[in-house]
This record gives structure tokens, C-alpha cells and sequence, in this order.
């Protein structure tokens, strides 16, 4: 049942709290799926205990229950439409991921990250699932412009590095939503130590990006649709981006380190 009709069914049952909850959800539905508990909690001004059990009394066993319904509509309602091409159509949500993703670049956040990376005594990437794996791209992405750093996608190794930094350090922490515990554990710890964050993600207000000195945006909100190819390439996007902003600030000669990088590994070929 689409959740606005079970809403209105059981809309007579709720408190007054429960009321204003329902009438929340019904028109902020993405900013339920994408956001937590305590979105619901500030723009409503209720209780975990009266979200979960609202929750509950429309049949699911607590808010992340909730959460996944919502998702699984949302996701069934943007499929691809059969009626066209179906390659066609991922071929424009990609395109769109990009073009989305470079509107929302703010030049003096860019520049200033820009400006971190050169300045930093070292650097290290920071994430967890698919944003870790898209950090260890990064770190290798970043060898073009003779940079190398450490990616770290375990959190207990992330809390032991955290711990050793100063404020001469930078970590780039890569997380989606914002909201990856593991991630904003060991980037609260560098923060401690006096370390910089910078922060790639989709949520401005996202726990993560309120701890980072600064925050770059990607396009995709993901929740059930988790590591697809859409987000992970605005991630790819931001990094690209800052790659060729440091070496354009630091006049990097990459085609002599392209070079040095491609000769040290020709003899690897097998023809």
C-alpha cells in the first residue's frame, strides 16, 4: 500500500504528535528517506519514542522499517522506463549525475580544498563500503600528480592514523550521506588531533559535513539503491576535479610524471 493511503487510514488512530509527524512525512517523503531520525526530530519537535512508535502503529517494526517502504516506492516509481531504451536511459542519468554534480561546485570551497591538499604535511582519505573503495581510487588517481597518500577504508586502522595527526595533516573523508558512523568516528578524532576534514558528500547539513572545515557536494542521495554506479561516479567527479585543480594552483608538469609513471611500468606487459 503506498504509504500516504496507509497514512490516511490510520490517520484517526495517531496523538497529536504522531499528527504532525504524519503530516511531515507525506511532504518531505525524500528528505525522510535520505535524512535520519533526528531530521524528523528537528523540524517536528517530538521524541525518538513517538517516531518509533508512530512507526509501529502503521505496521512496521520501528523508523528504519519506515524508511525502507519509502525507499522501495521511490525506487519502483524512478525504474527505467521500459519504454525506451533502457541503456539510452542510464546513459542520461549519468550525464545528468555530472552535469548536477559540476552545478553544485562552489569555486572558493574548491579552491580552498585545493589549497589544503598543497599545504598539508600529509594527506589521507578516509571511507568505508563504496565511498572506501572510491577513496583508494582517489589515492591512486591522485599518483598522476605525483601525490602520494594513504587511503584507509578500516575504521579501527582510521582511528589508530586519527590519533597520531596535527595540524599540519589533511583527511578527505568520503561518505555519501553524510552520516557513516565508522567514518565520522575516525574523522572526529582527527579533528581532536587538529587535523583539517574536507568532506565529499551530498548533504551539506549531514553530520560529517557540520565536523569538516570544508564540504564538497556530490548529486546522488542512495538508500536502498546503495553503491550504484551513478553515485560512486559523482564521488569520481568531485576527485577528478580536485586533482586537476591542484595541478593547475601548482603548476604540476603531469605529462613529465605520466611519463616517469608509464616507464616504470612498460616492462610489465606481456607483449
Amino acid at each position: 500500500m503506498n504509504i500516504d493511503n496507509l497514512i490516511k487510514n490510520k490517520y484517526d488512530t495517531l496523538t497529536k504528535s504522531e499528527k504532525k509527524i504524519a503530516q511531515y512525512i507525506m511532504n518531505n517523503e525524500k528528505e525522510v528517506i535520505y535524512g535520519t531520525m533526528e531530521t524528523i526530530k528537528k523540524n517536528v519537535n517530538v521524541g525518538d519514542a513517538t517516531i518509533v512508535r508512530f512507526s509501529k502503529k502503521l505496521g512496521f517494526s520501528g523508523f528504519n522499517d519506515l524508511k525502507i517502504a519509502l525507499a522501495k516506492i521511490e525506487l519502483e516509481e524512478n525504474s527505467v522506463d521500459s519504454s525506451h531504451d533502457y541503456y539510452d536511459d542510464i546513459a542520461d542519468h549519468l550525464i545528468t549525475t555530472i552535469k548536477d554534480t559540476a552545478s553544485l561546485i562552489n569555486p572558493k570551497d574548491l579552491n580552498q580544498a585545493v589549497s589544503m591538499i598543497s599545504n598539508c604535511r600529509k594527506l589521507y582519505i578516509f571511507g568505508v563500503g563504496h565511498s572506501g573503495e572510491i577513496g583508494r581510487d582517489f589515492s591512486k588517481m591522485l599518483l598522476r600528480v605525483g601525490l602520494i597518500v594513504q587511503a584507509e577504508t578500516d575504521s579501527h586502522f582510521q582511528s589508530q592514523m586519527a590519533a597520531m595527526m596535527s595540524d599540519d595533516d589533511l583527511v578527505i573523508g568520503i561518505s555519501l550521506s553524510g552520516e557513516t558512523k565508522d567514518t565520522y568516528d575516525s574523522l572526529q578524532i582527527a579533528k581532536k588531533n587538529g587535523a583539517k576534514i574536507v568532506s565529499i558528500t551530498n548533504n551539506n547539513l549531514s553530520s560529517i559535513a557540520q565536523i569538516s572545515d570544508i564540504t564538497l557536494r556530490t548529486s546522488i542521495e542512495e538508500f536502498l539503491n546503495g553503491g550504484s554506479l551513478a553515485g560512486q561516479l559523482s564521488q569520481l567527479y568531485v576527485c577528478e576535479v580536485l586533482i586537476h585543480g591542484y595541478e593547475r594552483q601548482n603548476e604540476v608538469d603531469a605529462v613529465s610524471l605520466r611519463e616517469k609513471a608509464l616507464r616504470s611500468i612498460m616492462d610489465k606487459r606481456i607483449k
